[in-house]
């Protein structure tokens, strides 16, 4: 069975600048070679509220088309979320962009409150669980990390888990980091699957500080941490049949 080359990517993000922050990715992932690359939530403008100038339509965008010819490029998927204006709705829209330019959205379902998020977009209905290299992937972003309903793994009728990793990508503040490292270790562990936190760092225009955090959980709850506070990237080999083994050795998703 195929493993998965992941390559976190731990940027810091010029605010509301879609340019500066493509050439920071360009660079920061220059020499990388992998199967799948992770940026932070809202990729290219920081997590702003400022939808009427950062939106793009859904059907003309000019951030998602740098995505697919960078995706294309380096022969890897990637998974991020950026601001996205359909049918006069505005969506914090994750997508995953494979190397053959194929895209699955998945819309943000928990609006952040304490930020306003919820008054300048519409919450997603739906889950999105993405197949890729022989691995189905649930899509999160980050306020979802709280309710672990809308991230429950089950049994398929073919008795096999519904996805093996999930991805979270954020901008997560560095004052609630226990609270992350804290929530994507339970996520994994009651899961049964691998779980990738990818954060931002630095300092925001609202003076907000992320510290970054990013890591790779395994199903057993060990954590791969990258360096905080500071940009960073890391790849991880992802092991299907290490992860097969443990959901074997421990079959607890049957009794859920």
């Amino acid at each position: 069975m195929q493993n998965l080359k992941i390559t976190i990517v731990q940027a810091d993000q010029f605010w509301e600048d879609k340019k500066a922050n493509f050439s920071n990715y360009q660079k920061l992932l220059k020499d990388v070679k992998t199967d799948l690359i992770i940026l932070p939530e809202m990729f290219q403008t920081g997590f702003s509220m400022n939808v009427d100038l950062l939106k793009e339509d859904a059907l003309n965008s000019f951030s998602i088309n740098w995505l697919k010819n960078f995706a294309n490029k380096k022969n890897a998927a990637i998974y991020t979320s950026l601001i996205i204006e359909e049918n006069k709705k505005t969506y914090n829209r994750g997508v995953f962009i494979k190397p053959n330019g194929e895209i699955d959205n998945y819309d943000k379902r928990k609006l952040f409150c304490m930020a306003g998020e919820d008054n300048f977009f519409t919450a997603g209905e739906k889950e999105k669980i993405v197949s890729y290299l022989g691995w189905n992937i649930q899509l999160q972003i980050c306020y979802d990390l709280r309710f672990p309903e809308i991230a429950r793994n089950k049994l398929l009728s073919n008795n096999e888990p519904a996805y093996d990793i999930i991805l979270y990508i954020a901008n997560w503040p560095r004052e609630r980091e226990k609270h992350w490292s804290s929530l994507l270790n339970a996520r994994a562990i009651e899961n049964q699957c691998f779980v990738i936190g990818v954060n931002r760092v630095g300092i925001d225009k609202k003076k907000i500080l992320y510290s970054g955090d990013s890591q790779l959980i395994s199903p057993g709850g060990s954590q791969e941490k990258l360096k905080k506070n500071k940009e960073y990237i890391k790849t991880f080999d992802l092991e299907k049949d290490k992860l097969i083994s443990f959901r074997k050795k421990f079959p607890f998703l049957k009794d859920k």
